[in-house]
């Protein structure tokens, strides 16, 4: 069996792994030992539909596990919750945003990477099946070079989970995964509730429209000889996808990207945050493990 506990239960990611592990045969050797969250009343609920157990403290699994999901609404806590588990180096699952801080990401990476701990998670719009065509046309030069992109996604002006942070990495994994991890320099525009993003690469820009609340999705690659773009719709595939990748690296696969890769977003994120503050263009820090 491979036994797994998650942590910070809040949000639907929570949910849909549990399904996955009650009604598809390929996760029947899964078992959740427990869930937790400060918000009690969430685990209760995942309790009572899925008959999991309701753990008293995010470390009352510790010894029990051979691999961690850690899905809390609010980022900040995903460090925390994962922080005690580290040292037995099993592999973990960690949703977006990785963490709110860039000091907290780099201690997190730091200690995961000393242990060998493998890692996946971040925003399952990363597996979304045309952000993915987008990624290997980009990587394989479809209709030539590219030459620029725009991806719009929603995020929350207002919550009580991080602020823009909350919802932020969406569109931002978006950007990275089509167009490289690790763009130079980001400069950010406040209009009304729309926040408008340009992501420079070296030899191109990409154009990202944060839209508060508006849960619309849409990403597009401009080559030399074409453009390709397409509104994305929701679906559970996405959690699927990000599930398998969890449930491959529990079964003796590799990480899927390094933990540089893997934090970049939130170097993103506070460059963002810091342009909208200074109004200029700034340099995304770099990243030193």
């Amino acid at each position: 069996m491979k036994r797994i506990a998650i942590l910070g239960c809040e949000n639907s990611h929570a949910n849909s792994f549990l399904k996955f592990i009650r009604e598809m045969d390929k996760f029947s050797d899964v078992e959740v030992v427990g869930v937790y969250s400060d918000e009690r009343e969430a685990a209760e609920k995942l309790s009572s539909e899925f008959g999991v157990p309701v753990l008293e403290n995010y470390t009352d699994a510790l010894g029990k596990t051979d691999g961690l999901i850690v899905t809390a609404r609010h980022g900040d806590n995903h460090y925390k919750y994962a922080a005690p588990y580290i040292e037995s180096g099993i592999p973990m699952f960690i949703d977006k945003p990785v963490t709110v801080s860039e000091a907290d990401a780099i201690e997190f990476m730091r200690k995961l990477k000393d242990k060998n701990v493998r890692i996946t998670g971040g925003s399952s719009l990363k597996h979304d099946v045309f952000v993915k065509q987008l990624k290997e046309d980009a990587e394989n030069g479809v209709d030539g070079k590219t030459v620029g992109g725009y991806v719009r996604a929603p995020y929350q002006s207002k919550n009580a989970y991080g602020g823009f942070y909350f919802y932020a990495q969406h569109l931002v994994e978006m950007v990275t995964e089509i167009f490289g991890r690790f763009p130079l320099s980001v400069f950010a525009k406040q209009n009304g509730k729309q926040i408008n993003v340009i992501f420079h690469y070296e030899n191109y820009d990409c154009v990202g429209l944060f839209c508060d609340e508006s849960y619309k999705y849409y990403a597009a690659r401009m080559a030399e000889l074409s453009s390709k773009g397409l509104v994305i719709s929701a679906t559970s595939d996405w959690f699927l996808r990000e599930f398998e990748e969890f449930y491959s690296i529990m079964s003796g696969s590799e990480q899927t990207v390094s933990y540089e890769e893997f934090i970049s977003p939130v170097f993103i994120m506070n460059a963002i945050e810091r342009s909208l503050k200074s109004g200029k263009e700034e340099p995304i820090n770099k990243i030193e493990l």
